[in-house]
């Protein structure tokens, strides 16, 4: 087991289900649905391309095919790779410098050993404390950015329910078969494209390697 194993080396995974699991529910999105349902009808667009009360939507493809899901998607997983490897380099470092200390000990009195000791175990602690903080900020920039496209998914979800006439919208795990005809995916898709441009990806920063191994 590493020095650092069990406190900051489970790095943020994206499994599609978690991630967006729960990102359209209905709750999250009456605001923008009210607002159009109650649009008059010289508001209503001239002519509708479809008209269904009801309409079916892939939640999961939504968010991987836009191209604001697509980028941070890519970032956080490009992210939590380099962390990982950062992580991996730093408690490498950290076992080499533990076996160095372990074969000092033999030639030390407990005096003279103690305070060495100490701050190892002060240094370890501390490092293992950033590298857990960049880990949350990986998965807190993640729920942001997911909080800004519910924001502009549900105005969209809105206008759709009132150009087609439909009452209800259904994620498509909650059916088992239904026309494709009513599925509005490939058209949010569309709306949120023109509507979300990606996130604005900083440039890469170069990591701090591992710290050397005490003579």
């Amino acid at each position: 087991m590493g020095l650092l194993s069990g406190r900051f080396c489970n790095l943020l995974t994206l499994p599609q289900g978690r991630v967006l699991a729960g990102m359209v529910a209905l709750a999250a999105v009456l605001p923008g649905l009210s607002a159009a349902q109650q649009a008059t009808p010289a508001e209503a667009p001239a002519a509708a391309t479809l008209v269904a009360p009801v309409l079916t939507l892939d939640q999961d493809r939504m968010f991987r095919e836009s191209a604001y899901g697509k980028s941070v998607l890519d970032r956080a997983e490009t992210d939590s790779a380099a962390l990982a490897a950062e992580n991996r380099r730093i408690e490498a470092g950290l076992e080499t410098e533990e076996r160095a200390l372990t074969a000092r000990r033999a030639t030390m009195t407990p005096a003279e050993f103690a305070p060495i000791a100490d701050e190892f175990d002060t240094r370890v602690e501390a490092i293992r404390s950033a590298q857990a903080a960049k880990s949350h900020e990986i998965t807190d920039r993640l729920e942001q950015e997911r909080k800004t496209f519910l924001a502009a998914t549900g105005p969209i979800l809105g206008e759709l329910m009132q150009e087609s006439g439909a009452a209800l919208i259904l994620n498509k795990e909650a059916y088992i078969i239904s026309l494709s005809s009513i599925d509005i995916t490939d058209r949010v898709i569309e709306r949120l494209d023109q509507r979300l441009p990606p996130p604005d990806v900083p440039p890469a920063q170069d990591t701090p390697e591992a710290a050397p191994a005490t003579p």
